[in-house]
């Protein structure tokens, strides 16, 4: 009786303990962007569109090199370590991580090696067209073996159920890159825009090294625990599992994952050795298509990202809750998780679009001191619905166990948007334009064909009531701050102000309207952290909210 009422407490406690560790990653997720967001406006005035492009064209390759040292194989050691740990093989676990970490040591010094001594070669072969972003990818390198090391310590970590230690290094890291990109940058910018793109590449290996260091610490203490606070037992019978076995089965489970990692950087890549070719193509010196590259890499796509913060956090924690269902076998429960994701995302995401679409320029303005980026700020723009509906929808399709689905999509997008990339970024009508056009469309068909296999496994249909609703009260939220941002700069207001009063204003008008227009559910409303309930209430008092049980 006592063993089952175990069991039970453990039912009880593994659900929250899991939803626990999802909500400190996405909280620190969210940290960490807005760190690396501030870091770049800071940066971006620093080095400029030249600069950034610099900075941008070395950023890929370690990227690249990053993936192909380290990715997927954190996410195999978590499974594999949860599962000895679950067994209370406790040596087990540790093998597994002393073995994962000699091959993440191993492959980190080799890549680190490869890209120090190739940046020549990269150089003297145009795979990067200005010769100037030398200096970038050798600050780099070093930071490439760092970061391997890291993630070996997060798997381990992550594998004992434990996901504070990732959450505070990912915050300390993000904090010591920032911190040396711009104090090098800085310092090395009198001797030419070239050293300081240097300069602030060397953040990477500190904020790694920094950020290794708070892991160190977790393990050390984790390995006290062990010893001082797990039940000491007589060792049990385990089945010696040889390293080969380990080794393949590292393998089989990071795979996928590694993938749908090295897919992005080879993305990037490729923008690396088109966009710039192309620009040159249309009629620009080298010199204006590093900048125009750096207006689209560097400033355009982070503020993307910065607009998907919640799509990302949202798509970090349907993962769990997706797999639980799944586990479960309830796929009725899937299709409403899925509908309830895909509902608060286009809320999300619609006004965005709306808000960088009239207000790109001014935006890039206050935000960048790079008024010409404004084009492909808007441009981008309709790329944060598309990028938040890919994030979700892959979140759906990892927790379902179709991993390797999102891989496929992502190879086809990229396909779609080389194809585009050429043609459209040669023509001197678009430029740098085509560009964001062709990354619209790659974020676009990624989306459209996971849409597909969530409809096809889950029953999943689009609530296009509900995204016209946003879509309306979007509309007349960005028709109102376009007229308040144009009369407050006619009557002498500063950009800077009348930027942010618009921006602060959106939302209210953009969250009034769709009250109105019925377009938020009580559920919606108390979904909002810390002050739903209270706003829920408020609102159904009002007569503003129509009242939606959860089915």
């Amino acid at each position: 009786m006592c063993k089952t009422m175990k069991q039970q407490d453990d039912i009880k406690r593994k659900p929250n303990r899991l939803l626990q560790g999802t909500l400190v990653l996405t909280i620190g997720g969210m940290v960490v962007k807005v760190i690396g967001s501030l870091n770049w406006i800071i940066l971006s005035r620093v080095l400029g569109g030249e600069g950034i492009g610099l900075y941008q064209m070395a950023f890929p390759v370690y990227l690249l090199a990053l993936s192909l040292s380290s990715a997927g194989i954190p996410v195999a050691i978590s499974i594999i370590t949860a599962e000895k740990v679950a067994l209370q093989d406790y040596r087990g676990a540790n093998r597994v991580f002393y073995l994962s970490l000699a091959i993440l040591t191993a492959t980190g010094i080799a890549l680190s090696t490869l890209v120090y001594f190739g940046a020549e070669w990269l150089i003297e072969y145009k795979v990067i067209r200005d010769p100037r972003a030398y200096y970038a990818l050798l600050a780099l390198s070093p930071a490439i073996l760092l970061v391997t090391l890291l993630s070996s310590f997060r798997g381990y970590l992550q594998g004992w159920q434990n996901m504070t230690p990732t959450a505070v290094s990912q915050i300390v890291e993000q904090l010591f890159r920032v911190g040396a990109m711009l104090l090098f940058a800085v310092w090395l910018l009198p001797r030419g825009i070239e050293y300081a793109a240097g300069g602030a590449s060397m953040g990477a290996g500190a904020g790694a090294a920094a950020g290794l260091g708070v892991l160190l610490y977790y393990y050390w203490r984790l390995q006290r625990k062990c010893k001082q606070e797990l039940p000491q037992e007589k060792p049990k019978l385990y089945i010696h599992e040889p390293a080969g076995s380990i080794v393949r089965r590292i393998v089989v489970l990071a795979l996928p994952v590694s993938l749908a990692s090295i897919m992005l950087p080879l993305v990037q890549n490729l923008d690396l050795l088109i966009v710039p070719a192309r620009l040159e193509v249309a009629g620009y010196t080298v010199e204006q298509a590093t900048e125009l590259f750096g207006y689209l890499t560097g400033m355009g796509v982070p503020l993307v990202n910065l607009a998907t913060i919640i799509t990302a956090a949202l798509a970090t924690s349907i993962v769990p809750a997706v797999s639980e269902a799944k586990s479960l076998g309830d796929t009725g429960q899937i299709r409403e998780r899925a509908v309830t994701a895909m509902r608060l995302t286009t809320i999300v995401t619609i006004p965005a679009v709306a808000g960088l679409w009239v207000l790109g320029t001014p935006i890039a303005a206050f935000v960048y001191h790079a008024p010409a980026a404004g084009e492909v700020v808007r441009v981008l723009s309709w790329g944060v619905y598309l990028l938040g509906i890919h994030q979700v929808t892959t979140g759906v399709l990892q927790g379902m166990g179709y991993t390797v689905l999102p891989v496929i999509n992502m190879g086809i997008a990229a396909a779609a948007k080389v194809l585009l990339n050429w043609n459209l970024t040669a023509m001197p009508a678009l430029g740098i334009q085509g560009a964001g056009w062709a990354t619209n469309a790659d974020f676009g068909v990624a989306a459209l064909l996971n849409l597909y296999f969530v409809a096809k496994y889950t029953g999943f249909r689009m609530d296009l009531r509900g995204l016209w609703k946003s879509i309306l009260a979007a509309a007349i939220m960005a028709a109102s701050i376009d007229v308040i941002y144009q009369l407050m700069v006619r009557d002498g207001v500063g950009d800077a102000i009348a930027t942010l009063f618009a921006i602060c204003l959106a939302g209210i008008i953009y969250a009034a309207v769709l009250l109105m227009l019925g377009g938020l559910t009580e559920n919606d409303v108390r979904r909002i952290p810390f002050l739903g309930l209270r706003l829920s209430r408020l609102f159904t008092k009002l007569g503003l909210l129509k009242c939606k049980s959860e089915r």
